[in-house]
């Protein structure tokens, strides 16, 4: 049976923008978490593509993962993910074909099929791309022949990625339902499942993946990776209050609003309704917020769940030092178990 030190651990940074904050406090805290996140022993380091939202500064994803590998010496970094359906599959190979130029063996291209943003954001994105995620198989696809030098037959004639040709970036399909994970195992490769947002199709994603696995080149047995809210601190009470900072954060997404983060309350029962505390609750399922302890026995329980292969924590704090903390407790428990 695997033991919670067996499984890496990663870091997926939303590159929260905090009330009070600017992006470029979030995008100078997104390197001091990496080079601690390296420190500690944390396997990856994502960073994830949205749009238009005032509390997210990683929109130029790309931008970022060169950023965060320039600053660090080891960890690999990459993206959790680039939403393919707002780019031209060329232009991500380049992109990603010269990051693995600067920074090789260490980048990883993560990608998924929503927009990452609101509809307005996508039509001021796509600009005559596809609108909806069917065409996400034919633009993969594509993406995999600019890196692949005999895949000629995927790409238009006569056009080569330069660089990224023949280079070697690993590629994951990122979800939050079933055709992702499916798409994944098809093909062979890796998977991520955002189950800190999606909590309800996490166990009926992963079964699918796994059984409609067929072996490549990329993989000879299927390999998941789990993604979790976690909010760690010394003490349960302070950890819980700590993540209130994410259900306000959770509860304007639930209202269709976007914002900054907010700070932390002492109750958040004035700023919910029941069926909103409810809803909420349920959508964080995978959200886990306690001392080291408590976050031992629910990581022990997903795991026997999942089997995960690998777990990716994000962690919506809004203090920085705090949050810096988070991740260390949670890399101490993993070392010490």
């Amino acid at each position: 049976m695997k033991q919670l030190r067996d499984i890496p651990i990663s870091v997926l940074d939303l590159a929260p923008i905090v009330e009070g904050g600017t992006a470029a406090d979030s995008l100078h805290n997104t390197l001091d978490l990496a080079r601690h996140a390296e420190g500690w022993g944390y396997h990856r380091y994502w960073l994830a593509e949205h749009h238009n939202m005032t509390g997210i500064a990683s929109s130029a994803t790309s931008v970022v993962i060169g950023h965060v590998a320039a600053g660090t010496k080891s960890i690999r970094v990459g993206s959790g993910g680039i939403m393919l359906s707002n780019h031209a599959p060329l232009m991500i190979a380049e992109q990603f074909g010269t990051l693995e130029s600067l920074f090789p063996g260490r980048i990883d291209l993560g990608l998924g099929r929503a927009p990452g943003s609101d509809q307005a954001a996508a039509r001021a994105l796509r600009r005559g791309l596809g609108s909806d995620g069917s065409e996400f198989p034919e633009q993969l696809s594509e993406l995999r022949a600019y890196f692949d030098p005999n895949g000629a037959g995927s790409r238009p004639l006569g056009v080569r990625a330069t660089p990224g040709e023949g280079l070697n970036v690993p590629i994951w399909l990122l979800g939050s339902s079933g055709f992702s994970a499916q798409l994944a195992g098809q093909l062979g490769l890796p998977f991520a499942f955002a189950s800190h947002f999606a909590p309800d199709y996490l166990l009926p994603a992963l079964h699918l993946y796994r059984s409609s696995f067929k072996p490549s080149a990329s993989l000879d047995k299927p390999h998941v990776m789990v993604g979790l809210g976690i909010t760690a601190a010394d003490t349960t009470g302070a950890a819980r209050w700590l993540a209130t900072s994410q259900q306000q954060q959770f509860l304007n997404i639930i209202r269709g609003r976007t914002g900054k983060l907010q700070p932390p309350v002492d109750d958040m029962e004035s700023l919910w309704s029941p069926q909103e505390k409810a809803l909420l609750l349920d959508k964080q399922k995978y959200s886990i917020a306690g001392d080291k302890a408590y976050i031992k026995e629910r990581l022990l329980q997903v795991l026997e769940e999942t089997g995960a292969d690998e777990w990716i924590i994000a962690s919506q704090i809004y203090d920085h030092t705090a949050r810096l903390r988070s991740y260390e407790l949670v890399a101490e428990l993993i070392k010490d178990n």
